[in-house]
C-alpha cells in the first residue's frame, strides 16, 4: 500500500464519484483521488466505465478490439546514473562494473550485435535505456567518453542510434533521462520516439531526506515536466508515465495525472502513458516497502483512462501484473508496452517478460486482439511532418503497414542509410513571393493546418492570461526622468518602469533625453545600409505563433530557393551596390544539415565581397541539432564557409513566459543567449533584436534590456539594438484572439527611447524599422534616440506577410528623405558601423531608384 495515506473516503464521496465517471463528467483532482482508493465492487464499477472510454477511443482510431505492444530488444547503454534512486536496482557504480568484466558504457559492437540479434527474431524496436548524465558524478564516464571521443553520454548515444538504424534497421526509442531542449533537438533525428518517465509530481519525495528521489538532481518533478513539455514544442512523439506506490499520496497521484492531461492538451506530444506498479527490490533502500497491490494499479489505471480521454494510450508492463492480465485489461489499457524475445527487462530483472504467444492469449481471453505496433505510435506516423524527421521516413515505412500504422509483422529489419532527403536544394513554390507579394498579396491569412501546428489555442489563451495584466507603477516619473538624464547608467528597475510607462508629458521629456543621449554618443548622423534580404524558405513547421510568414510545403504560398537562386539575388545586389546579404529562412525538415554552410559558401564563391549577415540563432540550433555538432564547432564551420556576422533576430522577448506563448518551438532565452555569447567569442558580431506589442508588458521590456545590456559588458558583440514592433494583422496569435494588435505609437517611442537610455553605453547604435512603422514612424523613432534606420532591404517577406503596409524597398534617397523629416542628415555604413568603400558608394548611388527592374527572376 501507499504511504501517507488519510483514511478511506466515504461511501457518499465514492458514490457521487464513481457516478460522474459513468456519467462522463470531468472530474476534478479530489474526486480522482477517491476513485485512485476503489476497491472490490467498486473498482469493477470504475473499470466499466473506464472501459467503455477507452472502446470508444479505439473506436476512433480504427482499431477497435486492438490492444497493441512493441517488439523490442533492450540496450542497456550504461548502468552508471548520477542519481541516487532509493528503489533502483538497473544502476550500479564503477567498481562493480570492473569486477564483473563490463565497461563503463556497452561498445560499438556490444551495442548492434544486440540489435541484429533483435532484428534476426523479429524486432523492430531498440529501446535505449541509461542512467542520467554519468559523466557529471563518475570520472571514469568521463574518462570513457573522451577515450572515444565522445562530448557527452547524449553524443554516444545519438551516435549508437544511428549505428542502429543504418546497420540493422531497428527504430531506436531512447530514454536517456532528463532532456534539455537542445538535447532534444539533437536526438529527434536519430529516434521517431523519446521517452521519460514522470514518475510523480509530489516534490517532497525529492526534497525531503529519506525520499525515494532525495539526492537524484533529475527526479524534481518541475525539472521532468520541464522536458515534457520541451518535448511538445519540439514536436516529439514523447512517452512518459507514472509509477505508483513510492510514497505519494492519492491527491499526489492524482497531480500527476492531470499534470499529463495538461501537457497533452497543449502539445498533444504524448503517445502513451505508461502506469507503472512499484515492486520492491533487494539491495535496495526501499526494500522493506510493500508492493503496490494489483488493485491499485487497476485503478490508477481507470482514472488515468478517465482523466486523459479516449485518445490517450495507456500502457501496464505485462511482467508486473502477476498475470492478472484481465483485471488490467478491463480497466482500460489498450497497451503492452514493450515485450522483448531476447533481452530481459533490465530495470525489473526479477519480472521476465511474457512470451508473445502467451501474452496474446491471455489478451484475447480478455476478448482483445492483439497486435504489433513500432515504437512510434500510428497516430503520429499519420500525422507526417513535423512529427518524424525526413532522415527517419524510409525506416519507420519499411516496417509500418501504410493503412493501420502498425507494425507489418512479416517485415524484418534491414539497415538503411541514415540520410538526407535527395531534393536538398530545388526550387519549388512561389519563388517570386519576394516580389508578388507587394502586387498581388498572400494567397490567404493563415496556413492550412493553422488549427494544429501552433497547439491548443484555449489552453494558450489560459496561459497568457496572467502575463499579460499591466503592472502598478508607484516610482515617481519626475525623479526618474532627472536620473536618467543625469547617469541613465544607474536608474533602478522601479525607475526604469515608471519610464517604460511614461505618457504625455512625461513621454515627450523622455524622448528628449534620448535624443540628447544619442546625440552625445554617436552624433547627429543617421545611418543606413544598401543590403538585400533573402529568405530561402518559408517552409517551417515550428509553429512560432506571432509568424505569418512560416507556410506548409503544400501550401500555396510556400517556397524554397535553390542556392542558385540565392547566389544570383546576391549578385543582383552586388550590381546595384549592395554590402551585404540578410539571409534567413524557415526550419525547413528536408534542408540538409550542411544546408546553411552551402548558402554561405555560395554567395562568398559568386560574390566575394559581399558579407554574410546570416542565420538567426534557431537556425544556428537548428543547423548543429542536424550536423550533430556543438554550437560551438557549427558556428567556426559556418565561419569558414563565408559566413560574417548573424542576425539577432528569434529573440521575441528574452523571457520564458512570453515566449512559450508567442511560439510553440522556438528556443528557450538560455539558449538564445548561448549561441550569441558562443558566436561573440569567435568573432562573429550580431545584431540584437526585440519584439514587442503581443503579450507582453513594460517588465518584459526592461529585463530584456538588461539581459542584452549584460551580455554586451561580457562580449561587445552587438553591433545594434532593433526595434521590432510586432505586425499583427495576419499574425496567428492575433487572429487567435490573444494577442494585442501590436503597439501604440506610445509604446514605440517609449521602448525606442528607453533602448538608448538602458543600453548605454554598452549598445550605442538604435535601429528603427521603416518596413514596420513607415516614414513618418521611422522618422519619429529618430526624433526618439535612434540613429540607424536598418536597410534598403530590396526584398522583404516577413513582415509583408504578416500585414505590413510600408513595402519592401527603400531606395537610399528614400532613406535619405526618412532622415530629413527629422532634421537630420544620412550617412551609409557596412554592417559592423563602419566606412562604405568609395566602390561600393559609386554603384549604389548610380543604380538608385531602378532596383525593381533587378528583382525578377527566372526561376
Amino acid at each position: 500500500m501507499t504511504d501517507a495515506q488519510p483514511g478511506r473516503p466515504t461511501e457518499n464521496a465514492m458514490r457521487r464519484a464513481l457516478k460522474r465517471a459513468r456519467d462522463g463528467v470531468a472530474l476534478d483532482t479530489a474526486e480522482a483521488a477517491v476513485l485512485l482508493q476503489a476497491r472490490g465492487e467498486q473498482l469493477r464499477d470504475l473499470s466499466a466505465s473506464a472501459a467503455r472510454v477507452r472502446d470508444a477511443g479505439l473506436e476512433a482510431a480504427g482499431r477497435p478490439g486492438v490492444i497493441t505492444y512493441s517488439k523490442k530488444v533492450f540496450i542497456p547503454l550504461t548502468r552508471l546514473c548520477r542519481d541516487r534512486c532509493h528503489y533502483c536496482t538497473f544502476v550500479t557504480v564503477p567498481g562493480k562494473l570492473r569486477r564483473e568484466g563490463h565497461g563503463m558504457y556497452l561498445s560499438p559492437d556490444e551495442v548492434v550485435e544486440i540489435a541484429r540479434q533483435g532484428a534476426a527474431l523479429g524486432c523492430k524496436e531498440a529501446l535505449f535505456t541509461l542512467g542520467d548524465r554519468p559523466e557529471d558524478r563518475w570520472p571514469e564516464a568521463r574518462e570513457w567518453l573522451d577515450a572515444h571521443g565522445y562530448d557527452d553520454t547524449l553524443a554516444y548515444v545519438r551516435a549508437m542510434a544511428i549505428r542502429v538504424l543504418e546497420e540493422t534497421g531497428l527504430l531506436p526509442h531512447l530514454n536517456p533521462g532528463v532532456m534539455s531542449w537542445t538535447d532534444l533537438q539533437r536526438l529527434k533525428p536519430v529516434a521517431p520516439s523519446l521517452g521519460m518517465m514522470l514518475e510523480t509530481t509530489a516534490t517532497r519525495l525529492w526534497s525531503e531526506p529519506g525520499g525515494p528521489h532525495h539526492g537524484s538532481p533529475d527526479k524534481e518533478p518541475a525539472v521532468r515536466l520541464r522536458v515534457l513539455e520541451d518535448a511538445g514544442r519540439s514536436n516529439v512523439p514523447f512517452t512518459t508515465g507514472v509509477l505508483i506506490g513510492i510514497g505519494e499520496s492519492y491527491e499526489e497521484r492524482a497531480d500527476a495525472l492531470f499534470q499529463l492531461r495538461r501537457i497533452q492538451r497543449q502539445y498533444q506530444s504524448i503517445q502513451e502513458v505508461i502506469v507503472q506498479n512499484f515492486r520492491a527490490k533487494p539491495d535496495t533502500a526501499m526494500r522493506a516497502m510493500p508492493d503496490a497491490e494489483l488493485e491499485e494499479l487497476a485503478a490508477c489505471i481507470a482514472v488515468a483512462r478517465h482523466i486523459l480521454g479516449p485518445a490517450a494510450r495507456i500502457q501496464a508492463p505485462p511482467n508486473l501484473v502477476d498475470a492478472e492480465y484481465a483485471l488490467i485489461v478491463g480497466a482500460g489499457i489498450d497497451d503492452w508496452g514493450g515485450v522483448s524475445p531476447l533481452t530481459p527487462d533490465h530495470v525489473n530483472p526479477e519480472r521476465p517478460w511474457p512470451h508473445i504467444d502467451q501474452l496474446a492469449e491471455r489478451t484475447r481471453e480478455s476478448g482483445f486482439e492483439l497486435r504489433e505496433r513500432l515504437t512510434v505510435y500510428p497516430e503520429f506516423i499519420a500525422r507526417g511532418e513535423p512529427w518524424l524527421d525526413p532522415r527517419l521516413l524510409p525506416h519507420v515505412r519499411a516496417l509500418a503497414d501504410p493503412e493501420t500504422g502498425l507494425a507489418r509483422e512479416d517485415a524484418r529489419p534491414e539497415g538503411l542509410p541514415w540520410q538526407e532527403p535527395d531534393e536538398g536544394f530545388t526550387a519549388t513554390g512561389r519563388t517570386d513571393l519576394h516580389r508578388t507579394i507587394d502586387t498581388e498579396g498572400r494567397t490567404g491569412d493563415r496556413r492550412a493546418d493553422f488549427d494544429a501546428v501552433y497547439g491548443d489555442w484555449e489552453a494558450l489563451r489560459e496561459q497568457a492570461a496572467p502575463g499579460m495584466v499591466p503592472q502598478r507603477i508607484d516610482s515617481d516619473v519626475r525623479e526618474a526622468l532627472a536620473q536618467a538624464a543625469d547617469d541613465p547608467t544607474r536608474l533602478s528597475d522601479d525607475q526604469a518602469l515608471a519610464l517604460l510607462h511614461a505618457d504625455g508629458p512625461a513621454l515627450d521629456a523622455l524622448c528628449g533625453i534620448a535624443d540628447d543621449l544619442r546625440r552625445a554618443t554617436v552624433g547627429d548622423e543617421v545611418t543606413y545600409i544598401v543590403t538585400r534580404n533573402i529568405n530561402f524558405t518559408n517552409v517551417c513547421y515550428t509553429g512560432c505563433r506571432f509568424c505569418a510568414f512560416a507556410q506548409r510545403r503544400t501550401d500555396a504560398d510556400a517556397y524554397t530557393l535553390s542556392l542558385d537562386q540565392v547566389a544570383d539575388r546576391a549578385a543582383q545586389a552586388w550590381e546595384v551596390g549592395a554590402t551585404e546579404v540578410c539571409m534567413q529562412g524557415g526550419i525547413h525538415p528536408d534542408l540538409p544539415g550542411t544546408a546553411y554552410f552551402d548558402i554561405a559558401r555560395a554567395v562568398k564563391e559568386r560574390v566575394p565581397g559581399m558579407h554574410v549577415h546570416a542565420f538567426s540563432p534557431m537556425e544556428v540550433v537548428n543547423g548543429a541539432s542536424r550536423t550533430g555538432l556543438s554550437i560551438r564547432d557549427w558556428l567556426t564551420a559556418a565561419k569558414e564557409a563565408g559566413l560574417d556576422s548573424i542576425p539577432g533576430t528569434a529573440a521575441e522577448i528574452l523571457d520564458d513566459e512570453v515566449r512559450w506563448v508567442l511560439t510553440k518551438g522556438k528556443l528557450p532565452a538560455a539558449d538564445w543567449i548561448e549561441v550569441v555569447k558562443t558566436a561573440h567569442e569567435l568573432g562573429l558580431r550580431s545584431s540584437s533584436t526585440m519584439m514587442y506589442g503581443h503579450v507582453d508588458q513594460p517588465r518584459h521590456w526592461l529585463g530584456h534590456f538588461r539581459t542584452l545590456a549584460a551580455i554586451q559588458q561580457e562580449t561587445g558583440g552587438f553591433t545594434e539594438f532593433v526595434t521590432l514592433p510586432f505586425i499583427h494583422t495576419n499574425a496567428p496569435v492575433y487572429l487567435a484572439g490573444i494577442a494585442r494588435p501590436g503597439p501604440t505609437t506610445r509604446d514605440n517611442r517609449a521602448v525606442t527611447a528607453m533602448a538608448r537610455v538602458l543600453l548605454h553605453p554598452h549598445i550605442t547604435n538604435i535601429q528603427t524599422s521603416w518596413v514596420k512603422l513607415g516614414a513618418e514612424g521611422a522618422a519619429e523613432m529618430l526624433r526618439s534616440g535612434a540613429n540607424d534606420l536598418g536597410g534598403t532591404l530590396m526584398e522583404e517577406t516577413i513582415s509583408r506577410m504578416a500585414g505590413s503596409r510600408y513595402g519592401s524597398y527603400r531606395s537610399i534617397e528614400d532613406l535619405r528623405a526618412i532622415a530629413t523629416l527629422a532634421d537630420r542628415p544620412a550617412k551609409p555604413r557596412t554592417t559592423l558601423y563602419g566606412e562604405v568603400p568609395a566602390e561600393r558608394v559609386a554603384a549604389a548611388e548610380a543604380s538608385d531608384g531602378h532596383l525593381p527592374e533587378l528583382l525578377p527572376l527566372a526561376d
